[in-house]
């Protein structure tokens, strides 16, 4: 899916005191967040991350931020801040550092580590800027301003951005949980200081705008995981994203409470719990965490397993456990608990997962039936309390699908923000504010760049149409043999079939006569072009599966000169 505003011209030159934003992916979309900033031909970036792909893009492993608008000016970039470290916000840093390794990577200690723990997987060192709440840093002719902000992943941050064209906030991903676990609150005081000296332009979390409230404390989960655990006869597997440290945190300790070991499973846990033990923001008790292969010889009763998996994803331990291709035997008795959210689209892979475990005997816990999680996105009820806390001159809804990015601007618009200055972009779209007033100027170019293996955005719309074809529908090939000097078929047509549902025997006594019938009349109206006969071959045969199957299936004519 590409993102074409033919309505919108190129954006023109960016007057000298104006700020532009140019957001590459994370509009109308959860995920892929990342958003171009300029001033005076300066470039700052804020986030670079992946989307998974959906179920109507067979072969996809992730889709990247649409670099184009980049090839040509990434001497310009003065750094990519990173708000934290969730694979939306940084899965494609990787590519971007490809392109231009030396671009200053700023984040705080936890984001930077788990970063570099990546690259070093694509054999890559970057140069890190660790930088803390409540400290200014300047790249170029932006100044920075750090805000502590509660998420689901230690260490998050807000970002002001100061340039003489205006002060833009940038939220990230936030919530504000009264009582976090490791007691570091969103910095609304912060926020309401910066809104007293004039912030321009609010960019905002929008994830949760459509539910009413506030958010419930990550430590109301705790109690119900004692509970879970105290009614567990078996193993228990906990299945939570590879970054939540807070969830896994409250997992080793019942855990502890419990007496029992615990195992990672699956290479993203263990690397980014390792690196969160390594830096203090994991505690682990003493003996408590033991390799996998222990586990599996342990009584039942004495493990618990932390895994990944909680989205369904196709290859992640706990579906490989759902469908019998693991290690890990699940057994009638045992206990799993899905400690995440169902990200908007993997629904139906995460109720095939829990309907999987369930037929092999196990007790699934989830969000739906227990409180094992809560949200790290700030629903309505905060979004406006940092609105009215900020006060924004503009604002533009960001991080969400388009009913997300609509419901906040609804927000903004009920706090006060005129409706002349509250934005609602997409990808690709650019936005100026130029003397106090934001506005779009333009769009460009900006679509989804699939990476499939080893390739990075080779693959394409068409060739993704074709790979649904062929799975929904099969393929039929055509092979024929052509004189080049008399235009006749001397050899086949031979026809065969893969996946299509229709008997050879069919196409022998009902089509093949009819398919011969046209190219010998073709080869009597003088026609050889081997293109011409292509295009006759799959209009025969498709007219013929359509009217007598109502299916279309990929038809593959080959032509061999002779």
């Amino acid at each position: 899916m590409s993102h074409p505003h033919p309505e919108l011209p190129p954006p023109p030159a960016l007057p000298s005191n104006g700020l532009r934003v140019i957001a590459l992916g994370g509009l109308g979309e959860i995920g892929r967040n990342m958003t171009v900033f300029e001033y005076q031909g300066r470039l700052l970036i804020v986030d670079c991350g992946v989307l998974f792909p959906e179920p109507d893009q067979p072969g996809v492993d992730l889709i990247l931020p649409d670099f184009r608008y980049l090839e040509d000016r990434l001497g310009d970039v003065e750094a990519l801040v990173l708000t934290h470290a969730h694979e939306d916000h940084i899965g494609a840093v990787p590519y971007l550092l490809r392109e231009r390794a030396n671009i200053p990577l700023v984040g705080s200690r936890l984001t930077l580590a788990l970063v570099k723990s990546k690259l070093t997987e694509h054999r890559l060192t970057p140069e890190v800027s660790e930088v803390k709440e409540g400290t200014t840093h300047s790249f170029g002719p932006f100044d920075l301003e750090f805000f502590a902000v509660n998420h689901s992943i230690p260490d998050a941050l807000a970002v002001a951005i100061k340039t003489p064209a205006g002060v833009v906030l940038h939220t990230g991903d936030f919530k504000m949980d009264q009582l976090p676990l490791d007691g570091r609150l969103t910095d609304l005081a912060g926020f309401a200081r910066l809104g007293g000296e004039g912030v321009d332009l609010l960019l905002s979390d929008s994830t949760n705008a459509e539910v009413p409230g506030i958010v419930r404390s990550e430590r109301d989960i705790a109690p119900v995981l004692d509970e879970v655990f105290a009614n567990a006869a078996q193993r228990i597997i906990v299945a939570c994203f590879a970054s939540h440290v807070h969830r896994v945190q409250q997992v080793l300790d019942t855990a502890a409470k419990h007496r029992r070991k615990v195992a990672f499973v699956g290479r993203s846990m263990v690397r980014n719990m390792g690196v969160a033990r390594d830096l203090g923001y994991l505690r682990v008790p003493g003996g408590m965490l033991i390799d996998l292969r222990d586990a599996e010889e342990m009584p039942p009763g004495e493990v618990v397993l932390i895994s990944t998996g909680s989205q369904g994803e196709p290859m992640s331990a706990l579906s490989r456990m759902a469908g019998r291709d693991h290690p890990i035997r699940i057994a009638a008795g045992d206990t799993v608990i899905l400690a995440s959210s169902l990200i908007p689209g993997n629904e139906t892979a995460v109720y095939r997962v829990i309907n999987g475990l369930t037929r092999l005997g196990a007790r699934v816990v989830h969000k739906e039936s227990s409180l094992v999680h809560v949200s790290g996105h700030s629903p309505a009820g905060e979004l406006l309390y940092v609105l009215n806390l900020v006060k924004p001159r503009n604002f533009m809804p960001v991080h969400g699908e388009w009913r997300h990015l609509r419901a906040h601007a609804r927000l903004a618009s009920l706090t006060g923000v005129p409706d002349d200055r509250i934005v609602i972009a997409e990808d690709g779209v650019v936005v100026d504010l130029v003397d106090g007033k934001v506005g779009i100027s333009g769009a460009v170019d900006c679509g989804y760049v699939y990476v499939d293996g080893l390739t990075v955005g080779e693959v394409t719309e068409s060739q993704l149409k074709d790979r649904r074809i062929l799975g929904d529908e099969g393929f039929i090939s055509v092979i024929m043999v052509l004189d080049s000097s008399s235009g006749k078929i001397v050899g086949g047509p031979e026809i065969h079939t893969r996946g299509s549902g229709i008997d050879n025997a069919a196409f022998s006594t009902d089509v093949l006569p009819k398919l011969i019938d046209a190219l010998e009349r073709a080869a009597n109206d003088g026609v050889t072009d081997t293109h011409a006969l292509r295009q006759l071959t799959r209009r025969v045969i498709g007219k013929w599966v359509s009217d007598n199957y109502r299916r279309r299936p990929m038809i593959i004519p080959v032509v061999v000169e002779v």
